[in-house]
């Protein structure tokens, strides 16, 4: 301890001080270096959190005593990344993340002895706008979304009950296409009872209305999503079939179709005379006898089952006979009634444009050359096939030999090999790695280019003034002298003279002397020979 107490009182207050900096900065820099090192890597947990589901995360994560971070005003929870997919479990086990709304849960925990049916028919619909926020959101670029729902009740001694109604609000990514906003309507539309597509409006976080609730499905945009799907479906099959003769990526085709939408109903009636067919038949026959009783009225002919004299029998008589017959024929009639539904074709034009061919020269390079017109009638033909042309109609193909433009070489990325293949490193361990590698330099850098200096500076001795040094004493060699192979040469008398004990002990320092000492432990081949010259020589 008495060493130690005067090699500290040696080093002064300066150099104390300095050393206790230096060893405070070393201590707080590798700390912050191994903190970090041994910090756990921090991956998302969960993004696009609501309010009331990050506290409940968080407080759960609390509970379990697990590290986490909070991003983005606690949208964005961060924690290690070898607890993720345990921690995803387990709160999904909880029922968390709740996805901003309520659902069919409310009924978990309420009492329902004590619910009225008001407070009953409130949670049901908070319940199923819930659950439709929910699944609206899980369709690809919904962020966020709330479903109001309209359920009135049938008015008493009322005969219509009046229709329900829903409007919906979303937070998107980019822009929704048409068949998607449909699609949302139909969904909500079939999960509510009574409820009409066309009672649904739908309003993005701009105030952008995307469905009218009052407007019906037109068929002008029905049509339009008709002909864009058949455009598309012929353009990909005249481009495959084309791109197989001409090559991948060396032809353009674009494709328009008029289509009528106009709903036709006819119908038509033929009547063929020569088709009689006898339809019902009537037959009549009438007979009558009269007798000639000259004019005269009397009681005897007048009473039933009178017998007639033998006069009244050779009076002559008149007969008549009547025939009548009927026939009612029907004539063949046909009744045709044709529907043609809206959506038919009426014009389809196509244009193709094709890269010529190229070939190597004498000296090498590329020459584009030109297709032949055989080679673009045969293209043509190809086409014509492939969208059923019907000249009739008006169809038109075209077919044109341009040199494309040089598109810029992309090179594709090449896929690990070998032992990183293997390992198959993800973006965010390479990251943690290249961190990692920085930290170990700056530290070397530290310790050899900062600490290294400066505990050298405070160990080591002060340099003796120039003054101080008598000038009978010899310098010894350094290192430097060492390492060059240069050997301490006495220079005769008159170093014998340089050296005197006598003098050095009443001139020379002490430090001067303990630097003495340093240099001869540092060259003890010198120092040695030194000695031997001067026992060699004779007292002066």
């Amino acid at each position: 301890m008495q060493s130690l107490l005067a090699f500290l009182k040696g080093l002064g207050a300066s150099r104390l001080m300095a050393m206790v900096a230096v060893t405070a900065a070393l201590i707080g820099f590798f700390a912050f270096v191994i903190v970090r090192v041994t910090t756990p890597q921090m991956t998302t947990l969960f993004t696009d959190l609501s309010v009331e589901d990050s506290a409940g995360i968080i407080k759960d994560l609390e509970r379990q005593a697990i590290p986490y971070e909070i991003r983005n005003d606690g949208a964005v929870i961060m924690v290690p990344k070898d607890k993720v997919t345990r921690l995803r479990m387990k709160l999904a086990e909880a029922g968390l993340p709740k996805g901003g709304g309520v659902g069919y849960e409310i009924f978990d925990k309420s009492d329902a002895l004590g619910t009225t049916s008001f407070v009953q028919n409130i949670n049901r619909l908070r319940a199923l706008e819930g659950e439709l926020a929910r699944t609206i959101k899980a369709i690809d670029r919904i962020q966020d979304a709330r479903v109001h729902l309209v359920l009135p009740d049938r008015p008493l001694f009322s005969r219509e009950a009046p229709e329900p109604s829903a409007s919906i609000v979303l937070r998107v990514r980019g822009g929704l296409e048409p068949q998607q906003i449909r699609a949302i309507r139909h969904l909500v539309a079939s999960a509510v009872n009574g409820l009409k597509p066309q009672r649904v409006s739908i309003v993005d976080e701009t105030g952008q209305l995307l469905a009218d609730g009052s407007a019906t499905d037109t068929d002008g945009v029905t049509g339009d999503e008709r002909r864009a799907a058949f455009e598309k479906r012929m353009r990909h099959q005249v481009e495959a079939i084309v791109s197989s003769v001409v090559g991948a990526g060396r032809t353009k085709v674009e494709l328009s179709a008029d289509f009528d939408y106009n709903k036709v109903t006819q119908t038509s009636d033929k009547f063929d005379p020569e088709g009689r067919v006898l339809r019902s038949s009537q037959t009549r026959e009438e007979s009558s006898v009269t007798a000639d009783n000259n004019g005269q009225v009397t009681v005897n002919n007048e009473l039933p089952g009178n017998q007639p004299s033998d006069n009244a029998a050779a009076t002559p008589r008149d007969q008549t006979k009547k025939s009548e017959e009927t026939n009612n024929y029907e004539i063949s009639r046909t009744t045709k009634t044709e529907v043609t539904e809206a959506g038919r074709v009426n014009r389809i034009s196509v244009a193709v444009l094709v890269d010529g061919t190229y070939t190597k020269n004498e000296k090498g390079e590329m020459v584009y050359k030109e297709r032949t017109k055989e080679q673009l009638d045969r293209i043509a033909t190809l086409v014509r096939s492939a969208i059923g042309f019907d000249q009739k109609r008006g169809d038109q193909v075209e077919v044109v030999n341009l040199k494309f433009a040089e598109a810029p070489v992309v090179v594709p990325p090449a896929e690990p090999t070998g032992l990183l293949g293997m390992v198959q490193f993800t973006k965010d361990d390479v990251m943690y790695v290249i961190e990692l590698a920085v930290m170990m330099l700056l530290g070397l850098c530290v310790m050899f280019m900062v600490i290294r200096p400066l505990v050298r500076r405070i160990l080591a001795s002060e340099p003796v003034p120039a003054s101080a040094e008598p000038a009978g004493v010899p310098v010894l060699p350094d290192a430097s002298s060492q390492a060059t192979g240069q050997n301490l040469v006495p220079n005769g008398s008159a170093t014998a003279q340089l050296i005197d004990v006598a003098q050095v002990q009443g001139q020379v320092h002490a430090q001067s002397v303990h630097r003495v000492g340093e240099l001869a432990e540092r060259n003890p081949t010198e120092t040695a020979s030194i000695i031997r010259q001067w026992l060699a020589e004779p007292a002066a």
